[in-house]
């Protein structure tokens, strides 16, 4: 059996040199500048993919007419009046020179429409600027090359007439026609056309595109809202196309089986919490029982140990527990949390940036507050003083948890998000830390549509960052 030998693509291909022009720094970089400049909106593209089908077969007519339509009509406009100068030109050598030109000159103004003008013998004035838009210029002096055969000059500059010069042996005729005798002058009707028709057209595609993408709109907001723990509207329907009701329906299918589900964990988690925190309980009574004794104590201590570590786990698996998102002064909500932080053994200072008024977000209040408190106590494990700060940034509020602790080296602060997950630095050394207090905290930002990040803090330590839409 022969066995073919594999073969590669020519270096001189078509399909190597179009690769190579696709991979050349300069096309790359005109590709790259041009998906840039392209629209990102969907309404934008959609209409860009309309509008451009209709430039270019509103162009390829006008071009098409041009060169056809008023190319033909200018040609022939221009012959009749070419063949009517050279008849006049003939008359006028034949004419007795004791009759003079004024016969000739009534002939050309009553019978052709022409004003006819016997000028001395000399020289032709020198050509003069030629229109940007040649035709008329073009096929006038084509056709006077073609029946006159005399020496001329034309202007075709002038917006009403268009005069022509003739050279005889004994003098220079002048000619001057009206415009609309030599050139197709009806462009604005067509111009008027194209621009109406254009006109009624997009606006008849702005006006269902609109239509179109409002439902996609109307359920990319419910998606949103949904995704930051708020109710979605409740006219919400599944309306539009039928792929776009298809994409509502699921999401509001998602929607229950998501909500469904929380409640189902909500209800075993509390049930589960029940149970545990009486067994602890009956742990605590029985302690309670027995002398003071440094085991008992230290049994004790491992009980609340453990009812901490628990609560931790419980609030990491219940997560928001399916709480709605309200109103809330974010404001009253910090002070709060500074009240109830005042326990720990180090100063706490809330500053807040100026603005119109109370910053009012809508909130799942007890799970947020959860997670800034949870931020603050991280803070004041490590930390002898604690600055809270909250600015608003355009459509984002930012609160900031700053301490003077140890900080968390930066190549571990993505790491410390993860379940479970302890540094072995000084920072993390107390033995009640669950590794949840950060990922609960994050988690519940997330449920805001917002997001947790870690940096320096302005005093050496930890800052956390807290980032809500409002």
């Amino acid at each position: 059996m022969a066995v073919v030998p594999e073969t590669t693509p020519d270096a001189g291909s078509s399909a190597s040199r179009y690769r190579r022009f696709r991979e050349h720094p300069y096309v790359v970089g005109l590709l790259n500048i041009g998906a840039e400049m392209l629209p990102k909106g969907l309404y934008a593209r959609a209409l860009l993919i309309i509008i451009t089908p209709i430039v270019v077969l509103e162009g390829v007519i006008a071009f098409a007419f041009m060169e056809r339509h008023w190319q033909a009509v200018t040609r022939r406009l221009s012959e009749a009046t070419a063949r009517d100068i050279a008849a006049l030109i003939e008359v006028y050598e034949d004419l007795p020179k004791s009759d003079g030109p004024q016969k000739i000159i009534d002939l050309a103004r009553d019978r052709l429409n022409l004003a006819m003008e016997v000028l001395p013998n000399g020289d032709l004035p020198p050509p003069g600027p030629k229109p940007f838009f040649r035709l008329l210029d073009r096929a006038l002096s084509n056709e006077l090359r073609k029946h006159v055969q005399l020496p001329f000059w034309i202007n075709t500059v002038g917006d009403q007439n268009v005069e022509i010069r003739v050279k005889l042996d004994d003098a220079i005729l002048r000619f001057v026609a009206t415009r609309s005798q030599t050139y197709a002058s009806n462009s604005h009707i067509f111009l008027l056309w194209m621009v109406g028709s254009s006109v009624i057209l997009l606006t008849v595609a702005i006006l269902f595109l609109r239509n179109q993408i409002r439902p996609i709109l109307r359920l990319a907001d419910a998606a949103d809202a949904f995704g930051k723990g708020r109710g979605i509207p409740e006219d919400f329907r599944p309306r539009g196309a039928r792929e776009v009701r298809q994409a509502a329906l699921a999401f509001l299918q998602m929607r229950d089986r998501i909500k469904q589900h929380v409640e189902q964990r909500t209800t075993m988690l509390a049930g589960v919490s029940h149970d545990l925190r009486t067994v602890l309980t009956r742990f605590k009574l029985e302690l309670a029982l027995l002398d003071d004794t440094p085991e008992t104590r230290a049994l004790s201590s491992d009980v609340d140990e453990m009812q901490h570590m628990l609560e931790d786990y419980l609030a990491f698996a219940k997560g928001d527990g399916g709480e709605e998102a309200k109103p809330t002064n974010l404001k009253e909500l910090l002070e709060e949390i500074v009240d109830d932080a005042s326990i720990y053994a180090c100063t706490i200072d809330l500053k807040i940036r100026k603005s119109k008024g109370d910053i009012i977000l809508p909130l799942k209040r007890q799970a947020l507050k959860r997670a800034i408190m949870n931020l603050v106590t991280n803070a004041a494990r490590f930390g002898d003083r604690i600055i809270i700060r909250v600015a608003p940034e355009g459509r984002w509020v930012r609160i900031e948890v700053d301490d003077d602790g140890p900080g968390i080296p930066e190549e571990e602060r993505e790491n410390v998000f993860r379940p479970f997950y302890r540094l072995d630095h000084a920072r993390n050394q107390d033995e009640g830390n669950s590794g949840l207090g950060l990922v609960i905290a994050r988690d519940i930002a997330k449920s805001h549509g917002g997001e947790v990040a870690l940096g320096e803090s302005s005093m050496g330590g930890l800052r956390a960052i807290i980032s809500l839409p409002k």
